[in-house]
């Protein structure tokens, strides 16, 4: 598909005419318990409300302690996640009733971040490619995530608040600008706050701090005011003004587009994306090292930069030719006239994260989302607000013909959804967005067959009583390891099963527990002795190893060390950490591999007479996902985003494992 096609636009589904189902009520489907499985494995049984934060850091201070019945229970016992509620209007607050719930101060708040932080919604009326990219890209879900999230809640959990909000402040610079609570729903940030790492984030960045951890002085400025950006072409948008009757001038007439686009070299260097994509704590821990990676690379001594290989034609590729490595056409579209053609850079920014939300809710769609302050207001845009999509149950095909036409006598629909006409028009959105989905699943495939390949499996030893074969993995780029960044919890792994001359399987590896992870030493049912060890997995997840205060080393799932007294646990070190190499409380066992390397793996098994079910069939499949479920089980108790179960959560990731690889390996076995 040509990146072109993110532009189309599909029609609305003709509308039905079917009658309006009677009944009425709020069925909220996402508020029902999810269904429990017998026995301790139930990863999603339900779980403690999401606390929100009245403030910055006390929120977990009076957080629900974590609690697992039995290693493999990944869900705490309780009522479904609350995160959005509003608390109730006290009876006769007029004020209150007047503003839709809202304060002045709160009112005046969000129509100041408007014109201080644009909307990358406000981006896209001159730049429709470039939203269209961005809209369905990682940095589009930095923020809204629910993983992310509830991981950032309990990182604030377990040092008591003082991460402070070192990995919020890359997730949603302008939320943290705003000064927002550094810990809570998503449905409540300001909508610029939720777009994560948009249009300003880079385009409104004018110094160069180098590695600073996300903390980004984003220049203030309604949409008239300046960018920065690799060309500078200020003349050529006066040009634009003056044929377009558009202004740069807040209170002028005409269409609004920024005035200047001032050149800043920084922002075509590696070294921009060095300051999110490189994170070393305050205590001297390097939790990713992506750009520290690029800067001993084959493909930095080429010269060779990060936005070569991510934001070309073919994400993780660079084709040596900057005229065909990228495409060619006009910047932006100013009314119905296009400005000069030039070099395009693809703002899609492949990564190996995938929505695990509802499909009105990502990709961004200014189309989709309603804000709870227009929620009655019939000329705001957006369809429907967060709360209210989440009530719009789209897998039961609400808005199709097929499910329309057959609604049972006395269905029940939420109020918002009542009238047939915006269950289509609901549709019509969600259609869309699987749409965009499906091209960013296909663009993610061919990222990780460019970043990994499957090294050729061969026979070692194959005999009547012993079969013995390898396989591997190596990095298919030489700009940086693989996986990279947050390698400790990205899963890449091989999964291999061997079946006799019948079909029946003999030997496997790779294979997944009922949670849906891999049999190492993470999985809750290896962990209670349920299901054996894979020992002869190959997987590329990196471990972390944490010390206790007192001594004693352990592999964990987060990196926070296990404190023993009761000082809080982010502290900075109190020795530098030349002196003893790495830092004292947490370090990284590296599993990854090097640009131009690979890690082998050995597959054996045994057995008498072997050659009775001769030939075998070895299948070997690279397969990838974005983070394992057992992550999902050490961060379900502070809750997930959106009302959603980590049942939901963890279903999700599953959904978006990919098989980037396929090779098979006949075995013949000589006769006795």
């Amino acid at each position: 598909m040509a990146q072109d096609d993110l532009l189309l636009e599909e029609p609305a589904p003709k509308k039905a005419d079917a009658k309006k189902p009677a009944g009425g009520g709020d069925d909220l489907l996402l508020d029902a318990p999810a269904p429990k499985k017998g026995g301790g494995d139930d990863l999603l049984l339900e779980e403690k409300p999401m606390k929100k934060s009245g403030g910055g850091d006390d929120l977990l201070l009076d957080a629900p302690a974590e609690k697992k019945s039995g290693g493999d229970d990944l869900l705490l016992d309780g009522p479904p996640a609350k995160t959005t509620d509003k608390p109730e209007k006290a009876e006769g607050d007029k004020a209150e009733d007047s503003l839709d719930g809202k304060t002045p101060d709160e009112i005046h708040a969000e129509a100041l971040a408007n014109k201080l932080y644009p909307s990358a919604t406000q981006c896209a009326g001159c730049h429709p490619t470039h939203y269209k990219q961005w809209s369905i890209s990682q940095h589009a879900y930095a923020q809204m995530s629910p993983v992310f999230n509830a991981f950032h809640g309990k990182i604030l959990k377990l040092t008591n608040g003082t991460n402070g909000d070192f990995c919020i402040r890359c997730h949603t610079p302008v939320g943290m600008n705003l000064d927002e609570p550094i810990f809570m729903s998503n449905i409540d940030r300001n909508p610029t706050s939720r777009e994560g790492v948009t249009c300003i984030v880079c385009h409104r960045v004018n110094q160069t701090y180098g590695k600073i951890s996300g903390r980004l002085p984003i220049v203030k400025g309604d949409l008239t005011k300046a960018v920065f950006g690799p060309t500078g072409d200020s003349e050529g948008i006066k040009a634009v003004i003056d044929r377009n009757a558009a202004t740069a001038e807040t209170d002028g007439y005409g269409r609004k587009i920024h005035g200047e686009a001032e050149h800043y070299f920084e922002i075509t260097t590696p070294k921009f994306c060095g300051t999110c994509h490189d994170v070393t704590l305050v205590n001297g821990f390097r939790l990713e090292e992506a750009y520290s990676e690029y800067l001993n690379s084959p493909a930095a001594k080429k010269g060779v930069t990060c936005q070569d290989c991510h934001m070309g034609k073919n994400p993780g590729v660079f084709t040596g030719d900057p005229k065909t490595n990228y495409d060619h056409g006009p910047a932006a579209i100013v009314g119905s006239k296009p400005t000069e053609p030039r070099k395009l850079t693809n703002h899609m920014f492949v990564g190996p994260d995938y929505s695990v939300l509802h499909p009105a809710l990502f990709p961004q769609d200014a189309a989709a989302i309603r804000e709870e302050s227009d929620k009655d207001d019939p000329t705001a845009p957006g369809l429907a607000t967060i709360r209210e999509w989440l009530t719009f149950d789209w897998k039961a095909g609400w808005g199709t013909d097929e499910f329309e036409d057959n609604v049972p006598e006395g269905y029940k629909f939420p109020d918002r959804w009542k009238t047939i006409d915006d269950r289509y028009d609901g549709r019509a959105i969600i259609d869309k967005s699987l749409k965009l989905l499906k091209y960013a699943e296909e663009q993610r495939l061919l990222l990780l067959q460019n970043g990994y390949k499957l090294v050729e499996p061969e026979v070692v030893t194959a005999s009547n009583n012993r079969i013995e074969f390898t396989s591997g993995i190596a990095n298919g780029t030489d700009g940086h390891g693989v996986p990279t960044g947050f390698d400790a919890e990205r899963l890449v792994w091989l999964y291999v099963v061997v079946k006799d001359k019948d079909g029946h399987v003999v030997h496997q590896s790779g294979d997944l527990d009922p949670n849906g992870d891999v049999r190492d030493s993470h999985s809750l049912y290896v962990h209670d002795g349920k299901l054996p060890l894979d020992r002869q997995l190959l997987t590329l997840q990196s471990r972390f190893l944490t010390l206790n205060v007192r001594g004693g080393e352990r592999e964990q799932v987060i990196a926070i060390n296990y404190s023993l007294n009761p000082l809080v646990f982010l502290r900075p070190p109190r020795r530098s950490n030349i002196l003893t190499g790495d830092p004292g409380g947490a370090r990284k066992h590296r599993m990854g591999i090097e640009p131009g390397g690979k890690r082998m793996a050995e597959y054996f098994f045994e057995g008498d007479n072997l050659a009775d079910g001769a030939p075998y069939t070895a299948t070997i499949e690279l397969k990838a996902a974005m983070v394992p479920v057992n992550l999902i089980d050490a961060i379900q108790d502070v809750g997930f985003d959106y009302n959603m179960s980590p049942r939901e959560v963890a279903d999700g990731v599953v959904a978006g494992h990919q098989v980037v690889w396929t090779k098979q390996l006949k075995i013949n076995v000589p006769g006795k």
